[in-house]
């Protein structure tokens, strides 16, 4: 299975350029599952006008109904993040779609810094959707930092975790690898570049492995990286011949 990102700079409020450049940095490529940015078809620092103004419903919006034809083209899996619009609410949202057809979503629970002021929290669980026979969830930036997120996927049998990202903290590519690690699970990080109102983007998505190696890095600009990974390697926890990272758990210790 090949897995890959496509981190570049979206550009603010403009859907139709941005689903343009996906296109175009990556039509050529090959793989299996791509990974992209947090709100890659938006940009990140939106007013809550520009917000009302640029979300979309999901799954019956364009940005989807784009997403679900090039998926078909590329016999593909493709995991981006959106803003989604349900009524009077608005979530930072990622959605899964497979060669056509719109397979789930995930919104965003654990909101960062001034996202508060604009989304309300994700009201639906973390999920983990059979894709072709490999096990997938969904997790959006900050999330990262709370590693229930990354364990309560694992803990529904995910072996990959799907990570849109718009990291402005210089920390996430360091956590990255232990949560693979702990886990024992494989993680597909999209991160974004740029800047924005501001913001300046980190950049260097990644891919990591079970045991916690990074098997590919970005820099800072934009780019696409992909590894060819064996998902069932996340189906073994075991550390050591006798110790199994889920078997060995002793909840009644922890809070």
């Amino acid at each position: 299975m090949i897995t890959a990102f496509y981190q570049f700079a979206p550009r603010l409020g403009e859907r139709d350029a941005n689903l343009e450049m996906i296109r175009k940095g990556t039509v050529n490529r090959s793989f299996d599952l791509l990974v992209l940015p947090e709100l890659c078809t938006t940009g990140y620092a939106l007013t809550p006008e520009e917000l009302d103004r640029f979300s979309e419903p999901v799954p019956d919006g364009p940005t989807v109904s784009f997403m679900l034809r090039y998926s078909q083209e590329k016999k593909s899996t493709i995991v981006w993040g959106m803003a989604e619009r349900e009524g009077d609410r608005f979530y930072n949202s990622a959605v899964l779609v497979h060669q056509g057809f719109f397979l789930g979503k995930y919104r965003k629970v654990h909101l960062f810094l001034d996202e508060k002021d604009l989304f309300t929290p994700g009201d639906l669980p973390f999920t983990v959707w059979d894709v072709n026979g490999v096990r997938t969830g969904i997790m959006i930036c900050f999330d990262w930092a709370y590693p229930e997120a990354a364990r309560t996927l694992a803990s529904r049998g995910a072996q990959l975790i799907a990570h849109p990202a718009n990291l402005v903290l210089p920390l996430c590519q360091k956590a990255m690898p232990v949560r693979a690690l702990e886990n024992r699970i494989f993680t597909v990080t999209a991160n974004r570049t740029g800047e924005e109102r501001g913001l300046r983007f980190t950049g260097q998505s990644l891919i990591c492995a079970p045991g916690g190696k990074i098997l590919k890095q970005a820099r800072k600009r934009p780019s696409f990286g992909s590894a060819e990974i064996d998902p069932v390697e996340a189906s073994d926890k075991r550390m050591t011949a006798r110790n199994s990272l889920f078997e060995d758990r002793r909840p009644s210790f922890y809070l």
